[in-house]
């Protein structure tokens, strides 16, 4: 396949789109177009993901995969980059996933490693290596390789990640969260080095200033679906080496950290959503089962955040300063 785009540049901020949907737990389309027109309207960021853990894809059925990508082109067109999430256990369908992507004018994929392979697939590479081809022989859009957190028996070992960097010339970042300050570095630091260097993307969300300071060309983020404006702030400051500044940005992100990363961790998008309401950007915030709506008493301390971290429905999406 061939394709005449500008050449997809994996750095900067990259917030994940949320998948808005009605009473009835349909998908929200006229939600979505707004909110898609909301994030992508944020100086600086550098692209969108759709069909992420932030849009509960694991709830979304093939078709309503597909849909969000056409209806994601139509209200970006190419003034941002769109980047498909590829979450599926069958190879075979990450292959037609991918292929439908390009045809639609996406500019990249993130892959996600299948679930089924928390059984110890990390003992099998040439399975993520089959599952890998499978995708590259259907596409030749760039690649985002999601490193998911050791604890999820889901981490690529970075001998295998090194490997695969390689093996595919496609991949052109991860998106690490790990969630080991260690590891994370030294894949940083591997990465840059090897011939064919790939950049790496943090999601490490709730640690971001340290995250980035260590060397990170970028973030992919599901919170940047609510402080966008504030991670590109908090990125430029990183990246000019001041300090200072990236400290006092850090200070205002901190406490929608803990809004939406307090235990348990999988309510960390239903709280994003209970934000973009509390600030006016979505009318209503519905999850499918088996996610449930925080209680009253969560949605108060969300408000309360918000509020400490000096966000509004006039300051969400303005330049911070």
């Amino acid at each position: 396949m061939m394709s005449d785009k500008k050449p997809f540049a994996a750095h900067g901020v990259i917030p994940a789109c949320l998948m808005p949907f009605t009473a009835d737990l349909a998908v929200d389309e006229s939600a979505y177009r707004k909110h898609l027109a909301d994030v992508s309207s944020v100086e600086g960021i550098s692209g969108i993901t759709i069909n992420g853990h932030a849009a509960e894809v694991h709830a979304l059925i093939i078709d309503e995969q597909y849909r969000a990508i056409v209806v994601t082109k139509d209200v970006l067109q190419d003034q941002v980059p769109t980047i498909v999430g590829v979450y599926t256990n069958s190879s075979l369908e990450a292959a037609r996933i991918a292929a439908y992507a390009q045809r639609e004018g996406a500019d990249a994929l993130l892959v996600f490693p299948p679930d089924f392979m928390t059984l110890g697939g990390y003992l099998r590479p040439e399975m993520i290596v089959e599952h890998l081809k499978r995708i590259t022989d259907a596409s030749n859009l760039p690649i985002i390789l999601f490193q998911y957190p050791l604890a999820s028996n889901l981490a690529y070992p970075l001998p295998t990640l090194l490997e695969l960097c390689r093996r595919f010339p496609s991949i052109v970042a991860i998106k690490d969260q790990c969630g080991d300050g260690n590891l994370h570095e030294r894949q940083i630091r591997e990465l840059k080095a090897l011939d064919r260097p790939v950049n790496t993307l943090t999601t490490h969300s709730a640690w971001l200033l340290g995250s980035l300071a260590l060397g990170c060309d970028g973030l992919l983020s599901g919170a940047g679906s609510v402080i966008a404006s504030l991670q590109v702030a908090l990125y430029r400051a990183v990246q000019a080496n001041d300090l200072k500044t990236a400290k006092a940005i850090n200070d205002r992100i901190y406490p929608t950290v803990r809004a939406f990363y307090d235990a348990p961790l999988l309510d960390m998008h239903n709280r994003m959503k209970e934000a973009l309401v509390l600030l006016g950007r979505l009318d209503e915030a519905h999850v499918r089962p088996p996610l449930m709506k925080p209680g009253p008493a969560e949605i108060e301390k969300i408000r309360g955040l918000l509020a400490a971290a000096g966000l509004s429905a006039e300051t969400l999406y303005r330049k911070v300063a």
